[in-house]
């Protein structure tokens, strides 16, 4: 069907303003696209031919001339806004699907997932992942935690954390543990190479090789690790490994961040430690693994180089570790710690109000 012509008013100086911002190199694209929509119709082109110019489609041209004769060139650079594409809940069923997803479990499960709930309530599983997001619930992760009941929590945690935030001088801080029963698994069949399109794959099943057990100690000031696999970690082999520190380090007092393993409290251990009066041990809270920073350490190692290794023997898994150990040390990364003593103890204390309030 043929399409009458009729040329777009605009005044001189709206087509400066139009020409400029087209020939501006500053110009977004999209204002810049709706200038040669006008220019165009300004011309006296039919909205079908423009649509072809442009590529866009007729009802498109029609609408930017529409807005340029009711706004004139201010209309081109302004966005209308979207209307929602769903209907709006009423305050009373969020809050309704809030206090269920809290307060209430599904008969059928532990916890709620987007279809169960959209169900319960009688909406959209979308408009449920929405409540959610806008109010941070998460009911399908879980945390694990455990408060210490150490006695002595509280002396214990202001020692640590002292020696973190405040280290002193002409001295050396390790951070002691080990990581034991490492397990050289080696895979029942070969795995496959990441490639484009499909994941790298191993098979879920694997044969055992034998363990070894990584004493480490992680040097809180540089970041770097002293390590040593063993094949046992009684206190014997602790013992062997605090030598290794003795050896290993410049005639400085060192001050070993330990935790309440009874291997680190042997009598054997403690004698040692009368006579080498330059080792002090600071032992962290029970139930608080999280204050010594070589298990931050360990999961970077586990990540990296152990979870997803394949080890035909015991040998290559301490080559794997011992490799990994000298790459670290090549370019230590301290772990810097932040938090304040009073910080925790007052975090601490809130988590056990909470939960006496629930008993």
């Amino acid at each position: 069907m043929w399409e009458k012509a009729t040329a777009q008013p605009a005044t001189k100086e709206q087509k400066q303003q139009l020409l400029a911002w087209v020939r501006s190199g500053k110009t977004e694209q999209r204002i810049a696209f709706r200038c040669h929509i006008i220019l165009r119709a300004i011309e006296g082109k039919a909205n079908s031919t423009i649509a072809d110019e442009v590529h866009r489609s007729r009802p498109t041209v029609i609408l930017w001339r529409k807005r340029f004769t009711k706004g004139g060139t201010k209309a081109l650079c302004v966005d209308l806004p979207r209307g929602r594409s769903f209907p709006a809940l009423s305050k009373k069923k969020v809050d309704e699907v809030v206090k269920k997803t809290i307060e209430v479990k599904p008969e059928d499960a532990t916890h709620w997932s987007c279809r169960s709930m959209a169900k319960e309530s009688g909406i959209s599983k979308d408009s449920v992942q929405r409540i959610w997001d806008a109010h941070g619930l998460q009911p399908h992760l879980v945390r694990t935690f455990k408060i210490s009941n150490d006695p002595l929590f509280i002396e214990k945690l202001t020692d640590v954390v002292g020696l973190y935030l405040n280290p002193p001088e002409h001295a050396l801080i390790f951070c002691v543990d080990e990581k034991s029963q490492i397990q050289a698994l080696d895979r029942t069949q070969p795995s496959l190479p990441l490639k484009k399109g499909r994941a790298g794959t191993m098979t879920h099943d694997y044969k055992r090789n034998g363990t070894t057990t990584l004493f480490a100690a992680f040097d809180a000031l540089n970041g770097e690790v002293i390590g040593e696999c063993m094949p046992r970690h009684r206190h014997q082999e602790f013992l062997k490994f605090l030598k290794l520190i003795d050896r290993s380090t410049p005639d400085l007092d060192i001050h070993c961040i330990v935790d309440n393993y009874t291997t680190h409290k042997h009598q054997v251990v403690q004698e040692w430690l009368i006579k080498h009066p330059r080792f002090h041990f600071h032992f962290i809270p029970t139930s608080s693994s999280w204050l010594n920073l070589v298990e931050r350490w360990f999961a970077e190692i586990t990540r990296k180089q152990i979870r997803r290794g394949t080890f035909k023997s015991v040998k290559e898994l301490i080559d794997s570790i011992n490799t990994y150990i000298d790459l670290h040390n090549a370019n230590p990364i301290p772990f810097i710690w932040t938090k304040k003593a009073d910080e925790i103890i007052e975090k601490v204390s809130r988590c056990k109000a909470i939960l006496a309030t629930l008993h």
